[in-house]
């Protein structure tokens, strides 16, 4: 197919140290165009990673003629706004996680969705790992999917960091809760039906530090995790069925130039005598979100999925924090 011109929506540190090395290795599309809001620094960043286009604003970005899909990386609160912004303009867009800050903002994306494409980028789908697991699951090698604990953490106290600004989107249920919510749905291949959290705020930032929630998908079936923005770095995802288990090393953070592994043990012992050791060759996950964002804008008409999937992520977020006023089980 002819290559999807790409450009990208600021120099924020997830695009260019992860998503841009990853889209530069692909031969399905191009990355022409960067912008700052400062033109020394899309200046700089396009020099370092060899992109051809470095644009003083982000206006100009979307305005550019030669630029058919943007990438948006910018802080949370600056997802809807800028989305919108490039949908009008008639770009597709691969938005960052979460989409939005709550499930009614992403309202006004609606009115596009059917001319150009509009998705949440969660990398993590796209990996050989997640879904050669669920395809362990599907075959039943564990038996019935029963529960999942899902532990993600890293440490971040620096208070100029948009992580720890709630007014802008900050915390960890925002930032890393996220995956533990995707995680829930594709592995279950459901969404869930009530969730609780308890919530750990820190006496500076506001921002909740360390998140738990239990998150009900029906018919006994659970998931329960902890992401926290001021803990050792750690992930894991443990899926627990009725016969044996699976386990994924690093579900997340998958190196982009490694192997990575998770381990199935079809009949759990305490001791881990029956695990069998997946390792699944080098793959970058950035690299193929990028290629299958671009095979839709080439072979798919624009329509509204991306939009209703990323709607129930941020219901769940939405009902989650309500828990945590409410003390109770609440509805997504």
């Amino acid at each position: 197919m002819t290559r999807v011109r790409w450009g990208i929506l600021s120099t924020a540190l997830i695009g260019t140290q992860r998503c841009i090395p990853g889209m530069l290795k692909s031969r399905e599309l191009e990355v022409v165009a960067i912008a700052s809001r400062e033109p020394g620094k899309a200046k700089a960043a396009a020099e370092k990673l060899g992109i051809p286009v470095a644009h003083g604003s982000y206006e100009a970005l979307l305005a550019d003629p030669g630029i058919e899909a943007i990438y948006n990386p910018l802080p949370n609160h600056l997802h809807v706004p800028w989305t919108l912004a490039a949908a009008r303009a008639g770009k597709h867009v691969l938005c960052e996680k979460p989409m939005a800050m709550t499930a009614a903002e992403l309202e006004v994306l609606r009115p596009h969705a059917s001319r150009v494409h509009i998705r949440e980028a969660f990398m993590v789908r796209h990996h050989p790992q997640w879904i050669q697991a669920r395809e362990e699951l599907r075959r039943g090698v564990i038996g019935e999917l029963c529960f999942m604990q899902v532990p993600f953490s890293y440490f971040n106290d620096d208070p100029a960091n948009i992580r720890n600004r709630p007014d802008i989107g900050g915390g960890a249920l925002y930032d890393i809760g996220c995956y533990a919510i995707v995680a829930g749905r594709w592995f279950f291949e459901a969404d869930p039906v009530r969730v609780i959290a308890s919530l750990d705020r820190d006496p500076q930032f506001g921002t909740d530090r360390r998140t738990s929630g239990l998150l009900d998908f029906g018919n006994g079936r659970q998931l329960v995790f902890t992401v926290s923005t001021q803990a050792a770095r750690y992930q894991r995802i443990q899926l627990v069925g009725t016969r044996g288990r699976i386990e994924i090393e690093i579900p997340f953070n998958a190196p982009q130039d490694a192997p990575c592994r998770f381990w199935v043990e079809e009949s759990a012992t305490l001791d881990g005598s029956n695990v069998r050791t997946e390792t699944l060759p080098v793959a970058d996950q950035y690299q193929l979100q990028a290629e299958a964002f671009s095979r839709a804008v080439r072979d798919e008409a624009p329509d509204a999925r991306g939009l209703d999937d990323a709607e129930v992520n941020m219901r769940v977020i939405d009902a989650l924090f309500a828990s945590e006023k409410s003390g109770r089980f609440e509805r997504p």
